[in-house]
């Protein structure tokens, strides 16, 4: 709130000072504050507070907002309040006593009785000083004495002779020091006693709330963002925020010029640059201008800037006159943002070329002492790419180009990497960035062309580089499902190993993360189950931390695949849940877990025949960029896809498509193969389903069953049971493979006619299930199964209440739960014509992906039409809304 204007109005004794001039009565008077001063509560609190100690020191830069805050406290404070503006004329004592023996005159004409003003300007005598004290403390309440300015005051004989005064006058005396420097006062005594209250430059920052209202006392109504904006670009600086608010008053747009304004050509320069910079002693304006292109920066930095040697001590005098260079820890410094930035303008016009040059060094300086991030930071502001490139490299940090916090940030700050920077590095570094965006071709290219250099020139940088090499490698062959080249790639980066040091290794966990990730997808792109687990499962036990997050998260989903993929669903869906536990835990958005394990949920969905939960997580992968880039997430989302429309009923669309890869996927051909041909199956095609898989591996179990199951369909009762006596042993399998093996035993023996065998192995196959809520092998047993499950007592109690309906509600013997049943028919609105284009893909089973490309429009725009379907037809999920289209004819 503003404050009256008139407590400068007080009366002011008049007379002369030693010098025999009058005294100025502005020195003695408050302040008057202005109509848009803003009362902050929280600092009057403070300053209250305060004033129950002798000393208080206010102590902030120009412009903090100092004099007017005790000025304002002052002028509604119950007490005498005597003050006065310190000037450089009072580094006499004769002339500084006196101006103080007339401003306690004239805030109680009884201050002082019986002390004269000092005869000399020069000189005070103690006795003076003695008679001042005694008065002061011979008074009934105390005054308050406030010295503005006290930083021009410089003699440590007037310092002292202050200290005695205070000492001495006990509690008649508060004084309060408004100052941009530290007071030449005994503080740490003041200190540790507890006779002395701060309030420094951090106190004195306005907060987002109190700049919010000060700009509406300026007559400026701004959003939040912008307020906060501001208040972060200025620090919260008072001065600051106060003169942007008055140019943006003359400004037709405030809130785009408080947004952008250039600080450099402002008001804020002008006041910083005359209050602070100019000042300064050359040498010192020097620094500040070199130190102005560096977030933070010590002594040692500063000389390598300045090419001097005495920045210790400039800086420590910066500091102490709070010429806004804010000390941070073990001799950091850094500048305010606001006046950094307004420097670096200055900087640019006064030295023209220099600040490249000043980037580079810096660069140097800071890599050599360990800090890369602001090394690679100064290196690519100053365009020297291969000096970054090769910080980067040497420091094997390349794998954070693609997993922890500062990813991003690397990505985008070597996506302005000059084409013409040539080297190993820079090339290895634009490989690294090629194989993140899941740009093969280009990637390989330039991997070969920074391997090519390293063979050529060798160097210093070999071990490191080649590690580089050996990881890019790794991803290369992941991406392009060469297993082979994974394991070459892997067994090299151990050589090189043991050449890079111990403590570089240690300081990037990331590497080996992300080097057994590859090798373990590679591998499980390979079938090679054992060998993908040995190599995945280190990742997820390495220690968790940012660095490592992403590679721990994708091993646990790759380790769920290889569950799922050998039928222990349970466990699959387990390691799943918890990556998706673990994503949400390092602060990724919900249901954005690792994509292998989500495909796995909608996979064990499928399994449970919980159809509309599988679509769903299905259509929450169809935006993911990564199944296009590994073959391994791309053929298991195929397959997946594939299992739901059979599940569904659509025969003619459960087809798995081919994933391109160096070499081919067993597993992955045996699923296409198994999806097609159960496909063919469902339609009664046995011959079509055996020639569909008469191509696939005999030796893998899956294949074997289905094989069987073919045959029995196809009436070669005989070689079904051959086959099924050889059948491969499942000791390591799990129940999604032992179930389905049950299963065509029992088909087997009851087309044999052996109804009891039928029936002991269709119960062992329900005890198996069971736990996992495997519903799908018996939907897609056929028909024979049901007078089985109906007419024993046994295998209908086994199965009631998770595979069948309970006893007595009339439900089919094998059908989904209760829950999965869609509601009642509603009345549907009328679909407009892109509705029912919608409706019509979403019936052919498409994808949300998939329509949206089949009608040329975005993925978002699909899903906005669908969710209009979905409430025209009174419908929740893709399923019901296809059952109810055809219920009322739609389709």
């Amino acid at each position: 709130m503003a404050v009256r204007e008139d407590a400068g109005s007080r009366r002011v004794r008049t007379g002369t000072d030693p010098s025999g001039a009058p005294f100025l009565r502005a020195r003695l008077s408050l302040p008057t504050v202005p109509a848009t001063f803003l009362r902050r509560q929280r600092l009057v609190h403070a300053l209250d507070e305060a004033s129950t100690v002798p000393l208080t020191v206010v102590n902030g830069s120009a412009g903090a907002g100092k004099t007017l805050l005790v000025a304002d406290w002052a002028a509604g404070l119950g007490l005498p309040v005597a003050w006065m503006t310190c000037d450089a004329a009072d580094r006499a004592p004769g002339m500084f006593w006196a101006y103080l023996r007339e401003a306690l005159r004239g805030a109680d004409g009884t201050a002082v009785p019986g002390v004269r003003c000092p005869a000399e300007a020069g000189r005070v005598d103690r006795g003076l000083l003695a008679r001042l004290a005694i008065a002061l403390a011979d008074r009934e309440r105390p005054v308050v004495l406030v010295l503005d300015e006290f930083d021009r005051v410089t003699a440590p004989e007037i310092a002292e002779q202050l200290g005695f005064v205070l000492h001495n006058a006990g509690p008649g005396l508060r004084l309060v020091l408004v100052t941009r420097s530290e007071p030449l006062l005994p503080m740490h005594r003041y200190r540790a006693s507890g006779e002395m209250a701060e309030i420094r430059n951090a106190d004195l920052a306005f907060t987002e709330a109190e700049a919010g209202e000060l700009l509406t006392l300026h007559g400026l109504s701004l959003p939040g963002s912008t307020v906060d904006g501001l208040v972060r670009r200025t620090g919260g600086w008072a001065a600051g925020i106060r003169l942007c608010a008055l140019a943006a008053r003359q400004r037709p747009d405030a809130e785009s010029y408080l947004k952008e304004f250039e600080a450099g050509r402002s008001t804020v320069a002008d006041f910083l640059l005359a209050e602070v910079l100019d000042g300064q002693p050359p040498e010192r304006q020097e620094l500040l201008l070199r130190v102005s292109v560096l977030d933070r920066f010590r002594p040692e930095l500063v000389n390598a800037l300045t090419l001097r040697t005495d920045a210790e001590a400039a800086l420590a005098a910066l500091h102490r006159e709070n010429a806004f260079v804010q000390h941070l820890d073990h001799s950091w410094y850094s500048l305010h943002p606001l006046f950094a930035e307004i420097l670096r303008v200055h900087l640019r016009e006064r030295r023209p070329g220099l600040e490249p040059e000043l980037r580079r060094r810096a660069a140097r300086w800071l890599h050599r002492s360990g800090a890369l991030a602001e090394a690679l930071a100064q290196g690519a502001a100053a365009g020297d790419w291969e000096f970054t490139a090769g910080a980067l490299v040497d420091d094997l940090a390349l794998g954070q180009l693609f997993t922890g916090l500062r990813a991003q940030h690397l990505s985008g700050l070597f996506a302005g990497m000059d084409p013409r920077a040539a080297g190993a590095a820079p090339e290895l570094v634009r490989a690294a960035l090629d194989l993140s965006r899941r740009d093969v071709a280009h990637g390989l290219a330039r991997l070969r062309r920074a391997e090519g250099t390293l063979l050529a020139d060798g160097g210093d940088r070999r071990p490191a580089a080649l590690l580089g090499c050996a990881l890019l490698e790794a991803l290369a062959a992941r991406l392009t499902g060469s297993p082979d080249a994974a394991e070459q790639a892997v067994r090299t980066a151990e050589e090189v190993w043991r050449e890079v040091p111990a403590q570089l290794l240690d300081a990037h966990p990331e590497l080996s993360a992300l080097l057994l990730t590859h090798l373990g997808s590679a591998r499980l792109w390979a079938g090679r189950f054992d060998a993908a687990r040995a190599a995945l499962t280190p990742v997820v036990a390495c220690p968790p931390s940012a660095a490592t997050a992403l590679p721990r998260l994708e091993a646990l989903g790759m380790l769920a695949l290889v569950d799922h993929l050998t039928g222990w669903n349970d466990r699959a869906r387990h390691k799943a849940l918890a990556a998706a536990g673990e994503a949400e835990r390092q602060g990724l958005p919900a249901g954005s877990g690792p994509l292998a394990g989500r495909l796995v949920l909608a996979a064990v969905s499928v399994e449970r025949d919980e159809l509309d939960r599988a679509e769903d997580l299905l259509d929450a992968t169809a935006d993911e960029p990564a199944p296009a880039g590994d073959p391994v997430t791309a053929a298991f989302e195929a397959v997946v896809r594939g299992r739901l429309r059979l599940a569904r009923g659509d025969v003619h669309g459960a087809r798995v498509p081919a994933v391109p890869a160096a070499v081919p996927s067993p597993w992955a051909e045996e699923h296409a193969a198994l999806v097609t041909a159960a496909a063919h199956l469902a339609r009664g095609r046995a011959d079509q389903a055996l020639t569909a898989l008469q191509d696939a591996p005999r030796d893998r179990t899956a294949c074997a069953v289905e094989t069987a199951r073919a045959l029995l369909v196809a009436g070669r009762a005989d070689e079904a049971r051959e086959l099924i006596e050889h059948l491969p042993r499942a000791e390591r399998q799990g129940p999604a493979v032992t179930v389905r093996i049950a299963l065509v035993r029992a088909q087997a023996a009851h087309r044999a006619g052996d109804t009891g065998a039928a029936r002991r192995l269709v119960a062992q196959a329900l005890l198996d299930a069971r736990r996992e809520q495997l519903r799908r092998p018996f939907l897609e047993a056929g028909p024979w199964i049901r007078p089985l499950l109906r007419n024993s007592p046994r295998l209908h109690g086994l199965a009631e209440g998770w595979l069948t309906a309970p006893a007595g509600t009339g439900a089919r013997a094998v059908s989904r739960p209760a829950a999965e049943r869609p509601p009642a028919p509603l009345v549907a609105e009328r679909l407009s014509g892109r509705e029912r284009e919608v409706l019509e893909r979403l019936a052919r089973m498409l994808s949300t992906q998939e329509i949206a490309e089949d009608l040329h429009v975005s993925v978002n725009t699909v899903k906005t039409h669908l969710k209009s379907v979905y409430r025209k037809l009174g419908v929740g999920r893709r399923a019901e809304a296809v059952r109810r289209a055809r219920d009322l004819r739609l389709l």
